[in-house]
């Protein structure tokens, strides 16, 4: 690997003449890895560069004249309470299972879009606050040595430049202990910061000013789709100023003649639950600038860095580095399609790591379409939890990158879903448990959305549940498990009461659902029994039963459970070899063959029902699935297809995958994912793909570099976890295993695979263990 030194970084290209200032300046703390970094200001938003605190976030525009900080806060929603259950659903469903039965699948969908779709027909949007805009009098729109850049490790977004002589730094933070974001200006002149404080906000809000020195902005959401806006909203930045005078207008703030000023931004909405918006933003907001502001910016940082580091620092990775990472960010992904640039691949990891942090933390919401950032007031697909896959991608790099504390949004969300779907499995489908389908929103509604070839698919909650299950299963926290199975039991007991018998086999089978988004062509999308159905289903019966075991109860629950789970319709291989995605070999047949969905192989992954050590012959069939879909989609299903090429034991195919990710068609200037447009979940399954080509946690054993692809002959990653509670950090050069270390949160036996060698570890509670090669053998140190 070549070891770039701090000197030969400063001087790449023009960020050599940003650098005099910075004596003055907070010091530079990331390395080159770490740091995106850039010779200009965002022209558009998909060049901003985020900061959030899990509940707050903003897009940091970097200007010199001007600066743009767009802000979002993860309870302002369209809309309000509301519920979308269609009354005439249950009268319908038996009809369309009979016409599903007789092949009819046209009429079968028309009945279900007349009758059986959620009222209003789609879910609310996530929607933006607005921006907070500085205008600087005196400075130039472009200044001299101009450096903007976000340090990952610091969770800092920065802008460094000169004009006339003086040398200004702009920091910005979004602080999850003190629930703000929060901006300093500095300059290394007295008296040289002149600043102009507005907001601009879609929302149409009342803009005052309180107390002299603090912008406020006060409103309500909008409403949509016929439900009203029922929640207030309060933003508000107050302004501290060393040295200089602060004067107040009627709808702005203005700053003379400081030495420095720090903006304390606090947003709030009245949401406290789905169903209660009778919460006091102004008062939350005055609470959480009052304690913020009796603290100097020195411990404002201090504090934000520890909580963000305290997650970051968890993880390290190391791909190699090239002369490539000496360019600026935005240069490296526009060059990135032939130049050999690994330390790109692990920026982007981090960066999804880091994302995660910022956009999901206990409190909060979950990470949606757009994880936490959203400029508009109707996001593409209403920047929801659209929970066919997309939800659930956002967290899989959660447990193994050592991120579990992210999952709890998660958590909370999938508990919300059990209340909400009780009712539309009992309206719509005359069952017991909870059912949600493929979207979800704020208000938690569970009912099929946008169209009956979208919307009538019935395992989204199920899905949901495997993330409920894989949060113990990496953590083994009895508590925790007694906590969430309820709620899985809940989703279960839906199926248990909504599992068909197909005529044809005699199987238990879902209906009516469908392969997420996909025409079979033959008529429809309404089908039942598609595969992912059935593995999903299975995968949730397997982790009721597992939970009941461990916990000691619902015996004869889980004995009904077992029995469903071994009636339901198994995986078929098609006549071309191909995994099968319906019941019939209809894969040929499909409208796209070359669809970004690639639902059936959820028993790949994210699921290990297909495995080649245990299903070589069904790990064959989903290769020719995936020779036949094609690499090139869209940017989070390229992602999906580099976590599926690397549990086939495929690392240079998932490395070409991993470049088309990284490509400037599926990655815009400030590394967010280009769906397109902008979708973040592509970020995390970048991540997560990254990480099963070095680890995976998968049937009972843990597996060392199971596709490592050639482009990365010699690096690490330390800090990842892995099921049963095992921490693993892995050092390889040659391509090959160098050692390992395996630490032990909990007792028991560990298998570990390597280079086709396998090993058999019982661990204490503590105890770490360190694994070589040794003459082609795995073995202990």
């Amino acid at each position: 690997m070549t070891n770039l030194t701090r000197r030969a970084t400063l001087l790449a290209g023009s960020t050599v003449l940003a650098w005099p200032m910075l004596a003055k300046a907070a010091p530079l703390e990331a390395a080159g890895d770490l740091r995106l970094w850039y010779r200009q200001p965002a022209a558009e938003w998909v060049e901003a560069l985020p900061v959030g605190s899990g509940r707050l976030g903003a897009m940091v525009f970097g200007g010199v004249a001007a600066e743009r900080l767009q802000l979002n806060e993860n309870t302002l929603w369209g809309g309000g309470p509301y519920d979308p259950v269609n009354p005439e659903a249950a009268g319908a469903l038996p009809e369309i299972r009979r016409l599903i039965d007789a092949g009819d699948y046209a009429k079968a969908t028309d009945l279900a879009d007349a009758k059986f779709m959620a009222k209003p027909l789609r879910q609310m949007s996530y929607q933006t606050l607005g921006d907070l805009r500085l205008t600087f009098p005196g400075l130039p729109e472009t200044a001299q040595g101009y450096v903007r850049d976000l340090d990952l490790d610091a969770a800092t977004a920065r802008v460094r430049f000169s004009h006339d002589g003086v040398a200004h730094v702009r920091e910005v933070i979004a602080s999850a202990p003190d629930q703000v974001v929060a901006m300093r200006l500095g300059a290394d002149k007295s008296g040289a910061i002149n600043v102009d404080l507005a907001f601009d906000s879609p929302l149409k809000p009342t803009i005052t000013v309180e107390d002299g020195d603090t912008l406020v902005l006060s409103g309500v959401n909008g409403g949509q789709e016929g439900i009203a806006g029922a929640l207030k909203v309060d933003c508000r930045v107050k302004v501290v100023a060393t040295g200089g005078k602060i004067v107040a207008g009627p709808e702005g703030v203005s700053v003379r003649g400081a030495d420095a000023v720090v903006l304390l931004l606090a947003a709030a909405t009245s949401y406290r639950r789905f169903d209660d918006v009778s919460g006091d933003p102004a008062a939350a907001d005055r609470a959480r600038l009052a304690k913020a502001s009796r603290k100097p910016w020195s411990r404002l940082l201090a504090d934000h860095r520890a909580d963000h580091r305290r997650l970051f620092r968890k993880v390290a990775v190391d791909f190699g580095t090239t002369g490539a990472a000496l360019r600026s960010t935005d240069e490296r992904i526009r060059l990135s399609p032939t130049a050999n640039d690994p330390a790109l691949a692990a920026l982007y990891y981090q960066y999804g790591r880091y994302l995660l942090i910022a956009c999901s933390r206990p409190g909060g919401q979950p990470a949606n379409l757009q994880g936490l950032w959203n400029d508009r007031m109707s996001p593409p697909w209403g920047g929801k939890f659209t929970i066919n896959i997309n939800t659930e991608m956002n967290y899989w790099p959660a447990e193994p990158t050592g991120l579990a504390e992210c999952v709890k949004p998660l958590v909370e969300m999938v508990r919300d879903l059990s209340v909400t779907g009780a009712h539309t499995a009992r309206a719509m489908y005359g069952a017991r448990g909870w059912v949600a389908h493929h979207n979800t929103d704020l208000w938690r509604a569970t009912a099929p959305i946008d169209g009956a070839q979208y919307g009538v698919w019935p395992t989204g909650g199920a899905w949901l549940c495997k993330h409920l299950w894989d949060h113990y299963d990496y953590g083994r926290d009895p508590a925790y498990l007694a906590d969430v199975y309820p709620v899985m039991k809940g989703a279960a007991l839906f199926f248990l009461d909504t599992l068909v018998v197909d005529p044809q086999s005699g199987k238990l089978v879902t209906s009516p659902s469908l392969s997420p988004e996909n025409d079979h062509g033959h008529g429809a999308s309404l089908v039942a029994g598609p595969t992912m159905d059935q593995a999903i289903v299975r995968d949730l019966f397997d982790a009721c039963i597992a939970s009941a075991g461990i916990l000691g109860q619902d015996a004869l629950l889980a004995a009904q459970f077992a029995a469903a789970r071994d009636r339901l319709a198994p995986y078929k291989i098609g006549k071309d070899g191909q995994l099968q995605e319906w019941r019939e070999d209809w894969d040929a047949d499909a409208v796209d063959i070359h669809h970004r969905h690639v639902s059936h192989l959820y028993g790949l992954f994210p699921s290990d029902q297909i495995n080649l050590e245990g299903a070589p012959d069904l790990a064959a069939a989903a290769r020719k699935t995936l020779e036949t879909r094609g690499d090139l989609s869209t940017g989070w299903a390229i992602a999906w297809r580099l976590n599926l090429w690397a549990r086939l034991g495929e690392g240079d195919h998932a490395h070409r995958i991993l470049a088309l990710l990284l490509g400037p068609e599926r990655t815009y200037p400030n590394l967010f994912d280009a769906h397109p447009p902008f979708q973040i979940d592509g970020n995390f399954g970048g991540t997560s793909g990254m990480t099963e080509m070095v680890l995976q946690s998968r049937n009972g054993a843990v597996h060392l570099l199971p596709a490592l692809p050639s482009a990365w002959p010699a690096g690490k990653m330390t800090g990842l976890r892995a099921r049963g509670a095992l921490a693993v950090d892995v050092w390889w050069k040659d391509g090959g295993l160098l050692r390992a270390r395996l630490t032990a949160m909990e007792p028991g036996r560990r298998v570990i695979f390597a280079a086709g060698q396998s090993l058999t570890v019982d661990m204490r509670r503590g105890e770490s263990v360190e694994l070589v090669m040794r003459s082609g053998r795995l073995q202990r140190a």
